[in-house]
């Protein structure tokens, strides 16, 4: 997601269509404030989430929104498409209209999926110097080896984008279920992974991002806003 961040006189000149001049008066007559505070610059940074307001007159007032999703099978992880049902298509009619996805999903995937209009947000818990674990469960059409194993802790080369994976957790439950640990989200990445052994993913299942899990009583399709506490403790 692009900057939210830009200097408040440009704001008030693009938003408002005040003149140069004008916020210069305003400022000097402490008209304006920023989160409840008199602003104190014509170069002082504000965002998207940053509240907005000459004398009575709220100019913005944007609240920021994390929610958590169960996605169903054959659902598109997008927020709009011409042909399919959308992650977005499932939420309440009255959540913001400026949401992204934190963390896509395949169309044949299931599970968590967060939504944000929180941009700063997303792109911390996507970078890769965050370390953020995603785990998912998987079952196979065939059983694994122990070289299976260690060839994703090691890391699998995909010659298409001339790349090696980041070491990768499987560990089985059993002959044909599993549970993955990534720290970074290629294209199709633990599919490409097992098939690099001829083995197919039949199912495949995201149950945590980081510290946020999916809620067990969370049915497939519906969602709920983060608490204050997951959000902050995201990167943990």
């Amino acid at each position: 997601m692009p900057s939210t961040c830009t200097r408040l006189d440009r704001f008030l000149i693009e938003k408002v269509r005040l003149k140069n001049k004008d916020v210069r008066l305003l400022l000097a007559q402490k008209r304006i404030l920023l989160d409840g505070r008199h602003a104190n610059g014509m170069n002082q940074t504000i965002n998207k989430f940053t509240k907005i307001q000459i004398d009575e007159n709220i100019i913005q007032n944007n609240k920021p929104c994390y929610i958590k999703l169960h996605k169903p099978k054959g659902v598109v992880s997008a927020t709009k498409d011409a042909n399919h049902k959308t992650v977005v298509d499932l939420l309440a009619p009255n959540e913001p209209t400026d949401l992204h996805i934190a963390g896509r999903l395949d169309f044949n995937s299931t599970g968590l999926i967060l939504l944000t209009n929180d941009g700063q947000w997303s792109r911390k818990l996507s970078a890769p110097e965050s370390n953020i674990e995603k785990r998912y469960s998987v079952t196979i059409d065939k059983p694994i080896t122990q070289d299976v194993i260690d060839a994703f802790s090691r890391g699998i080369y995909f010659a298409f984008e001339n790349t090696t994976t980041l070491p990768a957790t499987l560990t089985m439950h059993d002959e044909y279920t599993a549970e993955v640990i990534l720290k970074e989200g290629k294209y199709h990445q633990i599919k490409r992974m097992f098939g690099h052994f001829q083995i197919e993913v039949l199912t495949l299942h995201r149950f945590a991002i980081g510290s946020i899990v999916l809620d067990s009583h969370l049915a497939e399709g519906e969602s709920r806003h983060l608490n204050p506490e997951e959000v902050s403790r995201a990167f943990s």
